[in-house]
């Protein structure tokens, strides 16, 4: 588990794990409200090379940044009643497509995640405090743990 103590920390982790994401990867965040899983998209975004602020996508369910390495495809599922939604929308096509895909609330679509994908498990530690748990699913590529031990 890497512990965070900030804001700025947990986007500095974001960033150098999005140094590693490759075109095709899926990122599940798991955690309780308020956890920390908008701000550690943000650094993925800006560790990707997109700029400009990163909005949850908490009504819109989908957000899409193209002007980095790679697009980002920002998902919040919050508000889905399950997997049905997702596919009449044909939002389910991004998380096969050559970006990365950042799914924040992936329980309420379960059947949609690609079998291949990276869930970080976040977690509240304390005011400031949280705590990312990394588990690579499915044949997901293997990290450079040292650098992203070097970002906290």
């Amino acid at each position: 588990m890497w512990i965070s103590h900030s804001v700025e920390e947990t986007r500095a982790f974001g960033e150098k794990l999005a140094v590693q994401l490759l075109a095709g990867d899926v990122v599940l965040l798991q955690g309780e409200l308020g956890a920390g899983k908008s701000e550690l998209t943000r650094g993925i975004a800006h560790g990707l090379g997109v700029t400009g602020y990163i909005v949850s996508p908490s009504f819109t369910i989908l957000q899409v940044y193209d002007q980095g390495r790679l697009p980002l495809f920002h998902f919040d599922w919050y508000r889905l009643n399950g997997a049905d939604e997702l596919y009449e929308m044909a939002m389910d096509e991004y998380l096969y497509d050559d970006g990365v895909s950042v799914v924040e609330w992936p329980e309420k679509a379960k059947e949609a995640i690609p079998e291949k994908h990276l869930e970080i498990a976040v977690e509240v530690l304390g005011e400031n405090e949280r705590g990312f748990t990394l588990l690579p699913e499915g044949g997901f590529h293997a990290l450079n743990t040292a650098v992203l031990e070097a970002s906290i």
